[in-house]
């Protein structure tokens, strides 16, 4: 409750990170803001043309099937692999100025995530266009979703960008790891396409419950089973206890590490 509240006290401070994140993050290039909306775009139609066409996956618009699934895994990978660098680019603060650590890894996740609701103006876009009917009642939990998903990226931030100052190959590590996690996730696959005697190990990834639950909203167009919701955000709960833990014991040294 302590964080929580110097968080709050703090809190001009994390959103005017939040918005400089997002106006440095396309600064000089010709597109700007358009980036945003056109790198998963163009992600989509790489792996769309692939498992489409050179390796067939058989399933009925493949594109859309991957595409409300790919997008919201972009802000997890990037909060799993870039949030190893949140501390070390704010490092001049850190050793010079007193504000709750915490303040960074939130910040980064809320830019994250905020670039990922932008996205999903161009999902419904492609909903739209496939003519998917999209269910309202299903779409009503597509907030507690985005919540779960949040709380599972906040932690997992504070894990990687905390260990990160101590052992410096976290980056690199992280990399690997979220392109390996990525294929341990069913984003370009659905679950059932996992041997049924193993589909249990495929859910001790929470990324997958969630991966599921917006694949019923937005492809499926029915509202996600409760137990793999409630199973999402245990995991997200559990993964945001433990990175704030590591967190807040790692972080009064960070000024004598950087």
């Amino acid at each position: 409750m302590h964080v929580v509240k110097e968080l709050w006290e703090y809190r001009e401070m994390t959103a005017n990170l939040v918005k400089r994140d997002l106006k440095s993050r396309y600064k000089g290039s010709v597109l700007g803001f358009f980036w945003m909306f056109l790198n998963p775009l163009l992600q989509l139609a790489v792996y769309t043309v692939v498992f489409s066409t050179i390796m067939k996956m058989g399933i009925d618009r493949f594109y859309l099937f991957m595409f409300v699934a790919f997008v919201p895994w972009l802000f997890f990978s990037t909060c799993l692999s870039s949030g190893t660098t949140v501390v070390f680019a704010q490092q001049d603060i850190v050793k010079k100025i007193y504000f709750p650590r915490e303040v960074l890894p939130l910040a980064f996740t809320l830019s994250q995530f905020i670039n990922m609701l932008l996205s999903f103006l161009v999902i419904f876009a492609v909903v739209a266009v496939s003519g998917v009917v999209i269910n309202p009642l299903a779409l009503l939990w597509l907030a507690p979703v985005m919540l779960v998903e949040f709380v599972l990226a906040l932690g997992t931030t504070l894990l990687v960008s905390a260990l990160s100052v101590y052992f410096r190959d976290m980056e690199h590590m992280m990399g690997i790891l979220s392109m390996a996690w990525m294929y341990l996730t069913p984003v370009i696959y659905p679950v059932d396409m996992v041997p049924e005697q193993y589909q249990y190990l495929l859910y001790l990834n929470p990324m997958t419950s969630i991966t599921v639950a917006y694949r019923d909203i937005l492809y499926y167009a029915t509202a996600p089973q409760a137990e793999t919701l409630l199973h999402a955000a245990v995991c997200a709960g559990v993964v945001l206890a433990g990175g704030q833990a590591v967190f807040c014991r790692l972080k009064r040294h960070f000024a004598e590490e950087l």
